[in-house]
């Protein structure tokens, strides 16, 4: 059974940083294809940042490239967004997701419940 737990949000002011985790539970971590998402209000969901443990491959959004960091601590089983000079237009629901086969867009078979994080 996959579970996936996320954490770490809250209320901050612009220029403030905030580590985002995920506890992942039922996973194999050696060949996992792994992602942040976020959605705002009235907006569609979008990638943040994905991670293939297997080949250690990254991607991060623009918006994210320069201040957002993921990571995955495989002996904790948890995975990690670090967010730094945070900005009003990174408030959103912050998920986590994860899929042992490489998905498409964001069809990952396994899903957080969530995360909010506002910034204002």
């Amino acid at each position: 059974h996959v579970q996936l737990v996320e954490s770490g949000g809250g209320s901050v002011q612009p220029g403030w940083s905030l580590r985002l985790s995920c506890a992942v539970s039922g996973v194999s971590y050696s060949q996992y294809y792994m992602a942040w998402f976020r959605q705002a209000p009235g907006k569609e969901r979008e990638a943040v940042a994905t991670i293939y443990t297997g080949g250690g491959m990254t991607w991060s959004a623009d918006s994210a490239k320069g201040r957002f960091t993921m990571s995955v601590d495989c002996a904790k089983n948890t995975l990690y967004l670090r967010m730094n000079n945070l900005k009003p237009e990174d408030t959103a629901m912050y998920y986590c997701a994860a899929d042992p086969d490489c998905p498409t867009g964001d069809l990952y078979r396994y899903w957080g419940q969530g995360t909010q994080v506002t910034v204002s």
